[in-house]
């Protein structure tokens, strides 16, 4: 048995999320359809260095799974994409040793979420950015974010959904990046919980709006509670970017 490596790209507007699911659509199970077709019935379990939600992209999704196939490294891309729909692309793929493990194996992810801002909402943005037609205050979000980068308990920006009892991560950068009416939010931690980038990009616009102050976000975190941080903005705008290995 070899086990694989890939990096794989996707447009989530058309997925119900990347995880296999009794109704709608996934990434998964996608992929999975295709191994099964090239391992000739045989199932071929794949797995992610974490799950995304329905509407969320990804540029540097990372997954592995075993096979008896013995296809040189520089093929599986084709091989996959000539059978994997137009809204999926296997990057790159690579042999690696039974002890790697797409999610287990990581040590840290980079996410960023788009937002514009034009007067009128673009049709052709709808499933890639999030509209925000507002006026915000950009030094006073830097501001906010700078009291969020270290190591904390998150559980005020984590969906009270979920299930992880351990809600301490570590965020090493958070940047605010503009171009014109486009902003760009950049997040680099060690781990995400459940819609923990959504939620802080939801309370940063929030400060940027003048509706949370920027220091109020020291409180938030020490009140380990959801209700005091802002709404959770929506999926579209958010890219699963790079996920980082040790080696």
């Amino acid at each position: 048995m070899n086990r694989i490596k890939c990096k794989i790209a996707y447009d989530g507007s058309g997925f119900s999320g990347y995880q296999v699911q009794p109704n709608g659509r996934t990434v998964q199970e996608e992929i999975e359809r295709v191994l099964k077709a090239m391992h000739k019935g045989e199932n071929v379990k794949v797995v992610a260095s974490g799950r995304t939600d329905a509407g969320v992209h990804a540029k540097g999704q990372v997954i592995h799974f075993n096979t008896s196939l013995r296809l040189p490294d520089d093929r599986w891309p084709a091989a996959l994409n000539s059978q994997l729909p137009a809204d999926i692309s296997v990057l790159s793929a690579e042999r690696c040793g039974e002890s790697f493990h797409a999610r287990y194996s990581a040590v840290g992810k980079e996410y960023r979420y788009r937002i514009y801002q034009e007067t009128h909402r673009d049709p052709l943005l709808r499933h890639y950015a999030h509209h925000f037609p507002y006026q915000l205050d950009i030094e006073a979000m830097e501001q906010a974010a700078a009291h969020l980068i270290g190591r904390h308990d998150f559980t005020s920006f984590c969906s009270a959904r979920t299930e992880v009892e351990d809600k301490v991560r570590e965020i090493k950068k958070i940047e605010v990046l503009t171009d014109g009416t486009e902003i760009e939010l950049r997040f680099v931690g060690n781990g995400f919980l459940y819609n923990m980038v959504r939620i802080i990009t939801g309370t940063l616009l929030d400060v940027g709006s003048g509706k949370i102050p920027s220091d109020e976000i020291k409180n938030i975190l020490k009140g380990k509670n959801r209700a005091l941080a802002g709404k959770t903005a929506p999926a579209m705008g958010l890219y699963l970017w790079e996920v980082f290995y040790s080696n």
